[in-house]
């Protein structure tokens, strides 16, 4: 198995929202959550759900 070129990081932001982001090695930001999640296992639970939903999910044009 590859290392991963990216990683997934959960923060609490400005306003006090936790969020997720994955980030590349580079340190570009990939995707993020686009909302924010009232608690951090939320967050977790965000980013769990798009890991689990989208491996392998065709582009739609």
């Amino acid at each position: 198995m590859s290392e991963s070129k990216a990683h997934f990081e959960v923060y609490e932001d400005d306003a006090g929202q936790w969020r997720w982001r994955l980030v590349h090695r580079n340190g570009n930001i990939l995707a993020d959550s686009g909302e924010g999640y009232a608690s951090k296992q939320k967050a977790k639970q965000g980013l769990e759900s798009v890991k689990e939903n989208a491996p392998g999910a065709p582009v739609q044009e």
